[in-house]
């Protein structure tokens, strides 16, 4: 075998603190045949490999838990800060050619764990307790199919492993719960008034449609939209989650400028479609979060292509490149460009989201890989680490 120089692959020492997966194993993680020279020589190509994801090493990432030759197999154990599940299925193949570019030609058993880390919010807020990360899903405004978004995402990293909850926090146009299958259910109160949120494919989801009359509108000033929706997310008891995927109200108006101050993102995923009417307002909401220090954590194309059910025809009918355009000028990600299909439509108006309805399906598979690109985006970013300091109370003597 031959013996790998992995000197460039290991972390600068400026960013050992940013490390984003924990580096301490535990005794039943320990490599029984680490001391071999050729799970040795294994080991560090493993560690030299570039996670496609997360744009750095996974000796960086600190991600390796196990990598070992037994009988005539190399057998690896990784740990990444995203969802993993069917992951394997794409990082396989790519592990496996950068092996045998290394001269490790043999089978591989690869077995994938998942450690999401709680990340930095807004200065001036603090992470919700049992919530790890809020993700705030927005638009600059109406019709670009941003709730139907955020329920497929959500959704998907509950399907790749993840605990997830969604708020609904449209307040005037609340569609979590026809989206969900949940409308006309309501939810109940614990004894100490705070909410027990709804369950549907997986997930928890509050909405204020559980709570008013849907044929009702909701003839509401800025203030106590705002009121009501903050009260919603702190008094529901979301249990232990890993992602909170808050669909917010489209536009850049007081109520998102308020919800932006107020609740603490960790990230934002800004929706649009191609067309440049949609992404002039796309780039507004961009800035609107940038002014208040939230980070971007890229950009969705939604109606990206449209593929013809008869035929197979595919055409952009809004236009191609937009969302691309658009991230390049910002310097973020782009996250996914989802398919405009008719199939989307119905699975998510019947309360089945396409990636429940149709997991294995063509047009589900952007979803599941916007999902992980969004993950890895968030992955990528600072750590919260306001636990690690004491907190100080000055008082008078």
């Amino acid at each position: 075998m031959p013996r790998l120089d992995i000197g460039r692959c290991k972390l600068p020492s400026w960013l050992e603190w940013w490390a984003p997966f924990p580096s301490k194993q535990s005794d039943s993680m320990v490599d029984e045949t680490s001391g071999s020279p050729e799970s040795a020589r294994l080991r560090a190509a493993v560690e030299c490999f570039e996670e496609p994801l997360l744009q750095i090493s996974l000796g960086a990432a600190k991600a390796v838990q196990r990598a070992a030759m037994v009988d005539g197999r190399a057998v690896i154990e990784l740990v990444l800060g995203i969802p993993t599940g069917g992951y394997a299925a794409v990082l396989g193949p790519a592990l496996h050619r950068h092996l045998a570019a290394a001269g490790f030609v043999l089978p591989i058993d690869l077995s994938l764990n998942s450690s999401i880390e709680q990340h930095a919010v807004q200065r001036q807020l603090k992470p919700l307790a049992g919530i790890r990360n809020i993700v705030a899903v927005a638009s600059g405004k109406g019709g670009v199919g941003k709730s139907t978004v955020a329920v497929n995402l959500a959704l998907a990293w509950a399907a790749q492993g993840a605990r997830v909850g969604i708020l609904d926090a449209d307040i005037y146009g609340p569609s979590q719960p026809i989206m969900l299958g949940l409308e006309g259910q309501r939810p109940t109160a614990l004894e100490n008034k705070r909410i027990i949120p709804l369950k549907a494919h997986g997930i928890v989801a509050m909405s204020i449609g559980f709570l008013i009359d849907p044929k009702q509108p909701m003839v509401w000033r800025g203030p106590m939209v705002t009121q009501a929706l903050t009260q919603l997310l702190a008094d529901t008891d979301w249990g232990q989650l890993d992602y909170l995927v808050v669909d917010m109200p489209p536009g850049t108006g007081d109520i998102q400028l308020t919800l932006s101050q107020r609740v603490p993102v960790a990230g934002a995923v800004i929706v649009t479609t191609t067309q440049d009417i949609a992404l002039a307002d796309a780039r507004k909401g961009l800035a609107m979060f940038e002014k208040v220090n939230v980070p971007v954590l890229g950009v969705i194309e939604n109606m990206s292509v449209h593929v013809c059910s008869n035929c197979g025809h595919i055409e952009h009918l809004f236009g191609a490149g937009g969302g691309a355009r658009m991230a390049a000028e910002y310097g973020v990600e782009l996250l996914g460009e989802l398919p405009l299909d008719a199939r989307i439509r119905a699975e998510t108006d019947g309360g089945i989201p396409t990636v429940v309805a149709a997991p294995s399906s063509p047009h589900a598979a952007p979803y599941f890989e916007a999902a992980r690109r969004t993950a890895a985006a968030l992955a990528r970013r600072a750590r919260d680490r306001s636990s690690m300091f004491p907190k100080i109370v000055v008082e008078e003597s």
